[in-house]
Formats: structure tokens, sequence, C-alpha cells
């Protein structure tokens, strides 16, 4: 047990430094001068798919969710608080063409029940961490869209993370709206994430990730975003615990404010309209983006 555990500590350091590498690169690098289509720069708030940043950024999630209970058949509220590092870097690879990378090292506090655990006491350690890239395409003043990879490495201890390899194809597409405000937008945005590898006592996963994303931009840097994560789930994998469909549809919206030109602070807000597939019952997230 032992053994895996610090094999586990070597991947999640090994994707970290290598996401420290491509992002210190990445800034590293001139970047090619903007077509003349492209749009006018605005703040950003770091979370357009599209529009990749040079960015450090200090995530905190806080959510509940519905567990096993200590009686068979029975539910209980699992706690989870994670802080995740994460690195995101960009490199202009041609006109128009942008390479995007990132990548994330989580720390996880959580209080699951299991054998390990009979009395659900908290457990902290290091989450699993996971690796991005996606090649986006600029197509005109408005339009940009792109796709790309994340793979997830089981790299956390047994009772807070999956245990199971994942890998999430990722796409999207974005209409910027000036006639709103400048930097306003909607996104589409989806990701598919199932598990292919790892521990085969875990349970598979295979859900599809919605995000219908609608970004305004207020007076004095405020901004607003509805859905601005894949928050949205279609479960076509095992079930969890109280599951008994495939939907989870929450309200999901974040407020936020660019502070300065390279420093933005944001707080996102979840909560479940419908939980057939139950994934959380309460989330906050909030972020501190540094720019670079």
């Amino acid at each position: 047990m032992r053994a895996r555990h610090f094999r586990s500590e070597y991947i999640a350091l090994a994707l970290a430094i290598a996401a420290f590498e491509a992002s210190t690169v990445v800034s590293a690098r001139a970047q090619q001068p903007s077509s003349l289509s492209s749009p006018p720069a605005t703040d950003n708030n770091g979370q357009d798919f599209t529009r990749p940043e040079n960015l450090f950024q200090i995530r905190n999630l806080y959510q509940t969710a519905p567990g096993n209970g200590s009686v068979p058949g029975t539910l209980r509220t699992v706690t989870t608080d994670m802080t995740i590092l994460r690195a995101d870097g960009k490199l202009s690879v041609a006109p128009q063409w942008t390479l995007a990378l990132r990548g994330d090292l989580p720390f996880v506090v959580r209080n699951p029940l299991n054998a390990d655990n009979p009395f659900g006491e908290y457990v902290g350690g290091l989450g699993d961490a996971d690796i991005q890239a996606a090649l986006i395409r600029q197509f005109g003043s408005r339009w940009a869209a792109g796709a790309g990879l994340r793979l997830v490495a089981p790299t956390g201890a047994e009772d807070i993370t999956s245990g199971k390899w994942q890998a999430l194809p990722v796409a999207g597409a974005r209409y910027s709206l000036p006639d709103l405000s400048a930097g306003s937008y909607a996104e589409a945005l989806l990701r598919y994430d199932i598990s292919f590898a790892g521990d085969p006592s875990k349970r598979n996963i295979s859900n599809l990730q919605l995000a219908p994303m609608l970004n305004i931009n207020l007076p004095e840097r405020w901004f607003v975003t509805l859905y601005p994560n894949t928050e949205i789930r279609i479960n076509y994998g095992d079930p969890v615990p109280g599951q008994s469909g495939r939907l989870f549809l929450p309200i999901d919206f974040m407020a936020g404010r660019n502070v300065t030109k390279t420093i933005t602070l944001s707080l996102e807000v979840s909560v479940p309209v419908i939980k057939n597939y139950p994934v959380y019952n309460f989330r906050t997230v909030t972020r501190l983006n540094i720019q670079f």
C-alpha cells in the first residue's frame, strides 16, 4: 500500500513539473501579432476556453454530496474541501491558431465512510492530478472554437479520489457579444469523462458534461457568468449512491472582478435543480487568477 502511494506521489510530481515547465516556456516565447480579424483586447476572467491565458490560479472548492451511510442502503453527507493549484499557458502556433496547455495539482480533505475509515473521519492528501492540451482557432472578430484532451492520473490516496485513469475529450465554441458589452460572450462547452484503467474495484466513470456559458462584463471591471463550468452531467457509467436517473442539472453562476489587468477574483455557486444522478448537494468555488 505504501509503495503504491509513493508511486502516485511521483506521478503527481512529474505532472506538476511538466505543467509548470510548459507554462514557463510558453510565457517566455514571443507571441505572434494578432490578426486584424481578432477581437480587441478586453479583461479576461480566465473561463473562456477559446481565449487561453498565461496564468497561475489558486482555486478552492467546497461541496457537500451524498455518500454511503453506516447502515447499508442509507445515505449520509460527504464534505469535500479541495485546494487546486493550476498553471495555464498558451502558444501561438500559426496565424489564428493557439495551443493551450493546462496542469492541475489538487489537495483534498474529505470525510468518506468505508472499510478503511469506518467512522467517517476527515482524511486528506494529494488528489488526482491532470494535464490538458487544446488547439484553438479564431475564425473572425466574433467566432472561435477549439478541441483538446484532458488526462487525469490516479495520483491520490484511495479514500479520497477516483482511483481511475480518466480521459476527457473537450470541445467548445464561442460567439462574442460586443453589442452587449466589451468582452461579453456566449459559449458552448462540452466534455466527456471516461475511465479506462486503474483500480478495478472502483466505480467506472462515463458521463457527458455540458456548459451553456454566458459571460457578461459589467462596469468597473465586474462580471457575471452563467455556467462557467461543465456542471450539467448525464451519466452513462456505473450508478452512484442515491441515483434514480441519468441527469444532473444545477443552477451554476459566478460573479467576480478583474481587480487589475493581471489579477482576477471570483466566486462560483452551484445548487442542483434536478439530481436524478446526484453529483453534489451544494458547491462553491473561489478563484484567484494571476496572469503573467
